[in-house]
């Protein structure tokens, strides 16, 4: 039997890859990287600006959009051009505007203030343009308060609706008018009024006023007169001991109130000087001088609470004396504003205007203004 020979396999040492083959696989391979790397050269802004972008505002939690130029300087270009990206994807937001701040409510008109008083010339007050011209005057002299006299120690006062003034009409005021455009010119105005000097309205309505007694017959119909005589210049005087009166001056300052004034300063709050026999006052009480005018004061400020801020208006020497008028000083007569009238050649200095405003203050009002 023939005998199986094993066939030999021949092994070549040559690739299995012709030499072309290979070549063309290293060109393939090489193009290849080349377009991945020039693939990743054009995608790495747009990894970096996300990557930087999604770092700082989601997980640094910063607004990019405020960063500062020196900030920026020292940044790569990458970093940059990332920087740049998130300012601008923060500038398309909306902004959101700044809360308003809080506003300051202005002083009620019945506040008291402080500022310097002066006096309008009832002369310049004749029209509107004249009313102004006035205002501004007292503006530029630095005026924050403008007292107006609508009502004087004879008894003339503005067009009045009250009855018992009715004989003193002095009609070339407007109240009202003055009252708004002083308040529009920045100026507090301020309703001057006389109260128990008043002989039109002692004349007008003789239960208000003093009358004169005899020596005699007691109690007559005649007015009491601070002079010997209407000759000698006498005139009469509203009686503080009558309701009558005190209510005739509560509805001048009621008036004025509505005309617009939220202050009012009251003068002549007192008896006539003298003190006589002849002086007769009604029913009293028995209460003396100064208890009585502090009454009427009490329900004046009583009355106006709150409406209309009550000033009451006296001389120096009113405040510093006891004189018979009032029966005490002015001070202790339990009026919570005094305006303070000073002599022109007082001569006093800031600093004894300040102690003199706080000694008065000592003995009552709340607030003390000196005028002059």
């Amino acid at each position: 039997m023939a005998k199986n020979k094993r066939r030999k396999v021949k092994h070549y040492r040559r690739s299995f890859y012709s030499r072309g083959m290979q070549v063309r696989r290293a060109v393939g391979i090489g193009v290849l990287v080349v377009v991945v790397l020039a693939a990743a050269w054009l995608a790495a802004p747009y990894v970096l600006d996300w990557a930087t972008h999604t770092w700082y505002t989601v997980v640094r939690d910063r607004d990019l959009s405020a960063s500062s130029p020196a900030v920026s300087e020292s940044l790569t270009g990458e970093q940059q051009a990332a920087s740049d990206a998130a300012s601008s994807v923060a500038q398309s937001q909306p902004e959101q505007e700044p809360a308003p701040e809080p506003e300051t409510p202005a002083a009620a008109p019945t506040a008291v203030v402080e500022g310097p008083w002066a006096s309008a010339e009832l002369s310049a007050l004749t029209d509107e343009a004249s009313i102004r011209a006035e205002a501004r005057r007292l503006a530029d002299q630095g005026a924050v308060y403008a007292l107006v006299p609508l009502k004087d120690s004879q008894g003339a006062l503005y067009a009045t609706s009250v009855p018992a003034a009715a004989s003193g009409i002095h009609g070339s005021v407007d109240g009202a008018a003055v009252a708004r455009i002083f308040q529009q010119e920045g100026l507090v105005p301020v309703a001057q009024l006389e109260a128990f000097r008043d002989p039109l309205a002692a004349r007008a309505d003789r239960s208000m006023a003093i009358r004169y007694r005899s020596p005699d017959s007691g109690a007559t119909d005649y007015l009491w007169l601070d002079a010997a005589s209407a000759e000698a210049g006498g005139k009469p005087w509203l009686n503080p001991y009558a309701d009558a009166a005190v209510r005739y001056v509560a509805a001048l300052l009621e008036e004025t109130r509505q005309m617009g004034f939220a202050h009012a300063a009251l003068q002549g709050v007192q008896f006539p000087g003298q003190v006589s026999s002849k002086q007769e006052f009604g029913v009293t009480g028995a209460r003396p001088r100064d208890e009585q005018l502090a009454a009427d004061i009490a329900a004046w400020q009583t009355q106006f609470e709150g409406s209309l801020t009550l000033w009451l208006s006296y001389p120096l020497s009113s405040c510093t004396d006891s004189p018979s008028s009032l029966g005490a000083p002015a001070a202790q007569l339990g009026m919570r504003r005094l305006l303070v009238r000073l002599p022109a050649d007082s001569g006093l200095d800031p600093q004894a205007r300040a102690e003199l405003a706080d000694s008065l203050a000592a003995q009552g009002p709340e607030h003390v203004m000196l005028l002059g």
